[in-house]
């Protein structure tokens, strides 16, 4: 193992499960480069590989460490599309434009699985299994409209899977209709970008870490980039950043929104792990913060959800997260969580990415918004080639322009939003689980109806009721409480000791 600092990283299960990585220095000499670009997340790395990959030289920057962030605390989930939904996608540019964008995110998807393999990544535990995006209602009428314009229009390898074919793979009493992506795939997300620094490095790339930049002067043939020790001269600027662009571009970093996902990873579960959950990808059972997650290192389960627009400690979210694991599987109510961590998003008003040329020489590309694996591969190979080879392919995001995201006041609307779309979310889920309860008793009373009419027929044999739906879920444990500093009582989580994480997102 390196020496890399955990209170940039989090203590995540990725964390602690990272391959070795060398240390990067601060830059403290003068440099000029082809290309610098600001930020060694996903998609600056995917830049800088791209770039190096073409015989030009490129620098890059990054204030704390590789990957520090979203790029590397994120579920691991690979999947086609944007986080702006394909009708809304359709909607705003046209059934065509739409048609390249989806086939553009899909390459995206691709190019991590491709660069995976073509630099042989250790620790990256590919697995080629899907994502199942699962329906809490029984309206099966919008699943199938999705469908047929991702299958039938857009060229998407996507499929609708009815209630019964659902709960074959989740046995939730949760769950109906769904739509799965059989292309969709799931990955160690530090580990790749630990795997994709080293790969840009390979190839020529220089990565300095510790080296935030503090001032730019994009006027002229070559831009200036200021930092504390050096400054580098280059002809293009890249901004691969997210909300932490702050203080060094304000302008750019007031169009992003800051969302803080929660995440925990189980203690090793079991058996049962895998009869609850016998789909063997990743699950998203919302549109928006609650709950994505999947099964990994054999009997872990890994759960995001209940997302902020402020940052609070990781640990506060424990007890809830894991509430909601039992409310979707009853059976697993007795897990514990052993880490827990945040990691902040940047999510446009459009929910598309933000990419393109903000003036000559100076480009933009963040605003990734959840959808983070496919489209910063996307984005960063789509900026490389623009600035080696011309190409114009980039201008496809034109529309998606640079929005402003509206401050404070901004981030108060979706926080509400947040909390009104949990609330109506649950109670659609109850209304659907009552009337499927409902036809199953009108079934009932039919069949009894028919072995009354006919005395002297064989009893017939009912198919089997896996599910009871508006069953309530077994009582939830007790819980001890201590008191936090401030006097309110906090719950003391029944799991095994979790390791507390600094506020180091900000």
């Amino acid at each position: 193992m390196s020496t890399i600092d955990p209170n940039a990283y989090g203590a995540s299960w990725y964390y602690a499960t990272r391959v070795a990585a060398p240390p990067r220095g601060r830059l403290v000499v003068e440099v000029d480069a082809d290309v610098c670009v600001i930020g060694a997340g996903l998609a600056g790395l995917t830049v800088a590989r791209e770039v190096a990959r073409r015989g030009w030289s490129v620098v890059v920057l990054e204030a704390r460490r590789v990957a520090w962030n979203a790029s590397g605390r994120n579920t691991g989930f690979v999947l086609p599309g944007f986080a702006a939904g394909a009708q809304a996608l359709v909607a705003r540019v046209g059934l065509d434009r739409a048609k390249a964008l989806w086939a553009l995110s899909e390459a995206g998807a691709e190019y991590v699985r491709s660069a995976i393999g073509e630099a042989a990544m250790p620790g990256v535990e590919l697995s080629e299994s899907g994502w199942l995006h699962t329906s809490k209602t029984d309206r099966d009428g919008a699943l199938k409209s999705e469908v047929e314009l991702l299958a039938g229009d857009l060229g998407a390898a996507a499929e609708f899977w009815p209630a019964e074919r659902v709960r074959e793979d989740l046995r939730s009493p949760l769950y109906f209709g769904a739509i799965n992506y059989p292309r969709g795939f799931s990955i160690h997300p530090l580990n790749y970008a630990l795997g994709l620094a080293a790969a840009a490095e390979a190839d020529g790339a220089r990565i300095y870490e510790q080296t935030p930049a503090l001032e730019i002067d994009p006027a002229g043939v070559r831009k200036r980039i200021v930092t504390k020790d050096s400054r580098v001269r280059a002809a293009h600027v890249v901004l691969a950043g997210n909300v932490h662009l702050a203080e060094l571009m304000p302008q750019f970093a007031k169009s992003l929104l800051p969302v803080f996902s929660y995440v925990i990873a189980t203690a090793p579960v079991g058996p049962e792990l895998r009869q609850a959950i016998r789909y063997p990808g990743a699950v998203s059972d919302t549109d928006l913060a609650d709950n994505h997650y999947r099964v990994m290192a054999g009997d872990r389960l890994i759960w995001s959800g209940r997302s902020t627009v402020w940052r609070d400690r990781p640990q506060r979210y424990v007890d809830t997260l894991l509430g909601d694991i039992a409310r979707a599987y009853p059976q697993l109510r007795n897990i514990k969580a052993e880490y827990a961590w945040t990691g902040t998003l940047g999510n446009t008003v459009h929910r598309m990415p933000q990419i393109g040329e903000i003036s000559p020489g100076l480009w933009l590309l963040s605003g990734f918004g959840g959808h983070g694996l496919n489209t910063t591969a996307m984005g960063g190979e789509l900026i490389a080639r623009a600035i080696v080879e011309g190409d114009r392919r980039w201008q496809m995001f034109s529309p998606f322009e640079v929005v402003w995201a509206g401050g404070m006041f901004g981030r108060a609307v979706q926080q509400v939003y947040y909390w009104s779309f949990r609330a109506r979310e649950r109670i659609e889920a109850g209304l659907a689980q009552r009337r499927e309860a409902r036809r199953r008793r009108a079934a009932g009373g039919r069949a009894a109806a028919s072995i009354q009419a006919s005395p002297d027929a064989a009893k017939p044999v009912l198919p089997e009721v896996q599910f009871v739906p508006g069953e309530a879920p077994a009582a939830p444990r007790k819980r001890r409480r201590r008191k936090r500093p401030d006097g309110n009582a906090a719950a003391v989580v029944d799991a095994a000791p979790l390791s507390d994480e600094k506020n180091n997102d900000r």
